[in-house]
């Protein structure tokens, strides 16, 4: 109870708005602190619409007491109306928006920033950690999707979608053609099938961005570049030479973060702060809202770990 009236008293909306990034166009969920102590800057997985994660951003920010700002931002070409006319990014095009948006719209910053990202965004946080200024001094990867998982049948039958154009567009269309029924009808469908136990945030997002032609073929393109990308060996000697600045968490059973990449991590790099969620959640946390409060008070602990002015 003590806990919970301290979280209300720093409760604040999250503040959604659309950021011109190289010409590109983002969308954003942001918090700003009055005084804060530091920037959290948040980077999704495949899909990365950010409207998933509302309720994390909403959770991060009380746990860190109001004393952080934060900012989600979500990829290029995923949002809501097709800005970029059709436009496909790659996993490479999606790394250097968000390095477009640091240098934009943080490089003025005066306090330090920390990088947090879900499944294939903990890759690219990973990487822009390589190319950020010492600015940058601590890396979140939830769930993360580090490389290739070569057992996994789900991923495997993706890769083979994804790798055909044709494929790809006769999914993205099939999926879309939903978008045609009527509001309320698409919102029980969706919460019927993928969400029961999804939070009303997830169900919306899914309706709004994923019944979308321009979001799926996104999705897919992006999906292709990462398999292609992420069959190479991982970036081992960074990652020796940063331990101390990375940290990551997995979960039970993930096909996309297996246990084995655990454990390799573990070998590679014994100074990174490695956790597995036994809690009972799964890749998807962000879609449901006991998910997405667990792994803000998770991140959170890190951080103030991290940041002692956080714990003063």
């Amino acid at each position: 109870m003590v806990r919970e009236n301290l979280l209300s008293e720093v409760k604040k909306p999250v503040n959604f708005r659309l950021c011109n990034v190289s010409s590109y166009t983002a969308e954003l969920l942001e918090i700003r602190a009055d005084d804060p102590k530091l920037h959290v800057l948040f980077v999704p997985g495949n899909p990365g619409v950010i409207t998933f994660y509302k309720e994390l951003v909403e959770a991060l920010y009380e746990n860190l007491g109001g004393n952080a700002s934060i900012t989600a931002v979500g990829h290029a070409a995923q949002t809501k109306k097709n800005l970029e006319n059709g436009r496909l990014f790659s996993l490479q095009e999606q790394i250097d928006h968000k390095m477009d948006f640091v240098s934009q719209e943080l490089q003025n910053t005066e306090v330090p920033i920390v990088l947090v990202g879900h499944s294939i965004g903990s890759y690219i946080t990973v990487e822009m950690l390589k190319r950020s200024s010492e600015k940058v001094i601590y890396c979140i990867g939830l769930y993360p999707f580090l490389a290739l998982n070569q057992q996994s049948v789900k991923q495997s039958i993706i890769g083979k979608i994804s790798a055909s154009s044709i494929a790809s567009a006769a999914l993205s269309f099939t999926i879309s053609s939903l978008g045609i029924l009527p509001s309320t009808a698409l919102r029980f469908l969706v919460s019927q099938s993928l969400g029961r136990s999804w939070s009303a945030t997830a169900v919306e997002a899914t309706c709004t961005h994923l019944s979308q032609y321009h979001v799926m073929r996104n999705i897919l393109f992006m999906a292709e570049t990462e398999f292609k990308k992420l069959s190479e060996t991982p970036d081992w000697e960074f990652m020796r030479k940063n331990q101390g600045k990375l940290a990551f968490l997995y979960g039970i059973d993930d096909h996309w973060g297996p246990l084995q990449m655990f454990e390799e991590i573990s070998k590679q790099a014994p100074g990174i702060d490695l956790s597995i969620e036994r809690e009972g959640h799964t890749h998807s946390f962000c879609c449901s809202e006991a998910g997405s409060i667990w792994v803000a008070y998770y991140v959170a602990s890190l951080i103030k770990n991290k940041t002692s002015s956080l714990s003063q």
